[in-house]
């Protein structure tokens, strides 16, 4: 069943509601699971978790990327691209039609983004005698690459670096920035644990473009899905999938990882569900939401597999 898109008449009178549906609150569990993961493997480093803290850096890691999702909105407005979209896969591709669907100013939704910035950054703030400096330079890093992701003159993910930045932000930042919070020093442990994430984030913005590639292209954004087109492009997703899961084993057999890591790996079956459903149906992109809906729970599923490996064996 197709989910209706934003109108006015939705939010008359509910501007709370208005606010938060801009962020697309679905998808925010993409952060909120790798926060989980740094947590996890500073217990398992044998910390003693700080309650507050930990509930912080969750929020925390969760309004970032309400910030970078509206901020998002705003530059791909500017740039045209969800304007033309008329291939998108609603609510999972096409931004969030709040600007298109006249909900919000591009203004406004820029000055929005920002706010929910200068909130993660109090919060980054208020954890600082907690865990130390260190976190300045994991939050500003964090901040930079979500800004830099769709705005100019950077503009990664038309570069074809869009994979690279949420792999980055998602897969190392959150789970480095959660377990130093906690740890007060830096440890390679969270960068093992959230690689596999990282790699199972990227293939959900690799798949979304696929309904967007005409639109993107015309916008000017060439990413790999714009430059390899679909015939070539499906192909990398099952790439990243043997990436991830391999990497997962690989670690969990070297010491990298405990072994109760592998419970990561009952996501699999969602994740190969998807790449067979994006092998046959990459040219024709209207019939990708199951895909969609498989990645997204093959990359949720495998990150709190993941971090309840951890917790298991500490």
């Amino acid at each position: 069943m197709a989910i209706a898109e934003p109108t006015v008449e939705q939010f008359t009178g509910n501007p709370v509601a208005k606010y938060v549906a801009a962020t697309r609150p679905p998808f925010l569990l993409a952060s909120l699971v790798p926060a989980l993961i740094g947590i996890a493997t500073a217990y398992h480093g044998g910390v003693s978790i700080h309650v507050l803290a930990a509930v912080l850096t969750v929020i925390g890691a969760v309004v970032v990327q309400a910030g970078i999702n509206v901020l998002n909105d705003y530059y791909d407005a500017l740039n045209g691209t969800d304007d033309t979209n008329t291939g998108r896969l609603f609510p999972f591709t096409g931004g969030s039609r709040f600007i298109q669907n006249g909900i919000f100013s591009r203004e406004e939704m820029a000055r929005f983004g920002f706010i929910l910035f200068g909130i993660t950054a109090l919060i980054g703030f208020s954890l600082l005698p907690l865990a130390g400096s260190g976190l300045i330079v994991i939050g500003l890093l964090g901040l930079v690459i979500g800004w830099a992701y769709s705005a100019p003159p950077l503009a990664l993910n038309s570069r074809g670096l869009g994979e690279l930045c949420v792999a980055v932000g998602f897969g190392s930042i959150i789970p480095l920035g959660a377990d130093f919070v906690q740890r007060g020093a830096f440890d390679l442990l969270p960068l093992y644990a959230g690689a596999p994430f990282a790699l199972l984030v990227a293939n959900l913005l690799y798949i979304n473009q696929f309904p967007d590639r005409i639109a993107d292209a015309a916008a000017g954004k060439h990413h790999w899905v714009v430059r390899l087109g679909p015939r070539r492009a499906r192909w990398g997703y099952l790439l990243l999938v043997l990436g991830a899961y391999g990497g997962l084993v690989g670690m969990a057999l070297g010491g990298l990882l405990p072994l109760w890591c592998l419970l990561g790996l009952l996501a699999l079956p969602l994740s190969l569900r998807a790449a067979l459903e994006l092998v046959r149906y990459a040219e024709t992109p209207a019939r990708l939401v199951p895909a969609i809906q498989s990645t997204i729970g093959a990359m949720l599923g495998h990150g709190l597999l993941v971090a309840v490996g951890l917790w298991i064996a500490a």
